[in-house]
């Protein structure tokens, strides 16, 4: 049996080598992830449902020979299908509902050996960047229990940051994947629009603001199992740009000399605490030290006021039509407690919207990405370089989507979420890089947005850094 040190010392590369050379069998690193999560998940809550009978099915019947052969993995509570599972997307509006088929990225990750084992917690349909619902409650910071662990993949990130898993399912339409990840110390990438297939269920999310990938301990992680789930499905909308060669390839690979801009102004200007500053600044200096160039700049050429409108516009009118298709399901009229504070708020707009605005907002979304592409090219730069959060993990509360004032609520997450949303609109891909602990011990990051469809360059770019200033012994008192 793998000794719980030798189990959360490994990614989940690491713990595949080790079944492939029998050190360790599939069944045994079940047993120890099982073992974490009764051991620390009362803590954080990070994990809001078991299917060990399920899992032991999947080792029964032999498992498919992938990258990931045998490796315990946790998927978000949102969107996904997984045959026989529940699926609850955090709201009491899907109580009792029952996946019937799995869907494409699910099929992905049995192809690619994983043991599919639980959910994580999210929060009611993703709508906010904390992890606290009505249904499941609170999932709490495993490096201080009265924070976030960030949103809406707060159970993934939360679960892998306290070692009960070393990569997890996560999903991003604001944010929710870079958030979670700064706030737990850990590697979020969000990829390329449409990189990543919704077959059967959606074309799009959020009128393709929203993706899906994971949260990661190492870069490598994230990059084999992007090449394990990264390919478009017939029927697809359409596909982001196909990559030159593996993305795990990128890993360790010469790394150019970068030409980086250097933003921290967002389109909703935000105050940044000493974390945030503090974190550009020794990234800032890494760079330079690693070779390359950059530029700081002032602002963005963006239209923050309108951008915040045709968000807002896009998400409520998808939001309204998920809370309604389910209440129709559900034979309700109307969802009254089933739903939260901002959710009913959100729907209610969305209601509202007269279908030219939708279409205004969609164009918005639309029009960010051109200037973003042409900021780039324009200036010669490579990246871009800004704060992800613009101060410490907030409290459990600040964010939450049934707030005693909801005033206070739209303040905090315009702030929180004020340098990820843009990267959804444009569609471009971004990834969270941990930079060590704040002054209160909490993790602090940075965000790297590249080009559309480059998720080549921030991988090598970011494995540069994790080999410069390695977070892998980033690990809070508890894991």
């Amino acid at each position: 049996m793998i000794s719980v040190e030798d189990y959360a010392a490994q990614d989940a590369l690491g713990l595949a080598r080790l079944v492939a050379e029998g050190e360790v069998t599939p069944g045994q690193l079940l047993e120890r992830a099982l073992e974490r999560v009764n051991s620390l998940n009362p803590a954080i809550n990070a994990v809001t449902q078991l299917n060990e009978r399920d899992a032991r099915r999947q080792i029964e019947r032999g498992l498919p020979q992938g990258p990931f052969t045998g490796v315990p993995m946790l998927i978000k509570d949102m969107n996904a299908h997984v045959a026989g599972w529940p699926l609850t997307n955090g709201s009491r509006l899907y109580e009792g509902f029952v996946c019937d088929h799995d869907s494409v990225l699910i099929e992905r990750y049995r192809q690619a050996g994983f043991v599919l084992f639980g959910r994580t917690t999210s929060p009611e349909l993703g709508l906010t960047s904390t992890t606290e619902n009505r249904l499941t409650g609170q999932t709490r910071n495993p490096y201080d229990p009265e924070r976030t662990s960030g949103g809406s993949s707060g159970g993934a990130a939360a679960a892998v940051a306290a070692g009960i898993i070393p990569l997890a399912h996560a999903s991003d339409g604001g944010g929710s994947i870079r958030i979670p990840a700064a706030c737990c110390g850990l590697f979020g990438l969000k990829p390329s629009r449409a990189r990543i297939s919704m077959a059967p269920d959606a074309a799009e999310g959020w009128g393709g603001m929203s993706t899906v990938h994971a949260v990661a301990r190492t870069v490598r992680d994230s990059a084999a199992l992007l090449d394990a789930t990264a390919a478009p499905v017939a029927g697809d909308p359409y596909a982001a740009p196909a990559p030159s060669r593996p993305f795990l390839s990128e890993v360790g690979a010469p790394v150019e000399r970068l030409r980086i801009a250097l933003c921290l102004e967002a389109a909703n200007p935000t105050a940044l605490g000493a974390p945030a500053l503090d974190a550009i600044a020794e990234t800032r200096a890494l760079l330079a030290d690693l070779g390359h160039e950059v530029v700081e700049v002032e602002a963005l050429p963006l239209d923050g006021p309108a951008l915040a409108a045709a968000q807002q516009a896009v998400i409520g009118a998808n939001v309204a039509r998920v809370v309604d298709q389910r209440l129709a399901v559900l034979g309700r009229d109307a969802a009254g407690d089933l739903i939260e504070t901002v959710t009913a708020m959100l729907a209610d707009g969305g209601r509202g919207l007269p279908a030219p605005l939708y279409l205004d907002g969609l164009a918005a979304v639309h029009g960010a990405g051109r200037a973003m592409a042409r900021f780039l090219d324009d200036g010669g730069f490579d990246l871009l370089l800004t704060p992800i959060l613009p101060d410490s993990p907030p409290p459990l509360g600040t964010l939450s989507l049934s707030p005693d004032d909801i005033a206070d609520y739209i303040a905090a997450i315009r702030r929180y979420t004020a340098f990820t949303g843009l990267q959804n609109m444009t569609g471009q891909p971004a990834m969270s890089v941990p930079m060590g602990l704040d002054a209160l011990g909490l993790p602090r990051a940075v965000q790297f947005t590249a080009r559309f469809g480059d998720e080549a360059r921030l991988f090598r770019l970011a494995a540069q850094l994790e080999t410069a200033a390695p977070w892998a012994g980033l690990r809070p008192p508890a894991a």
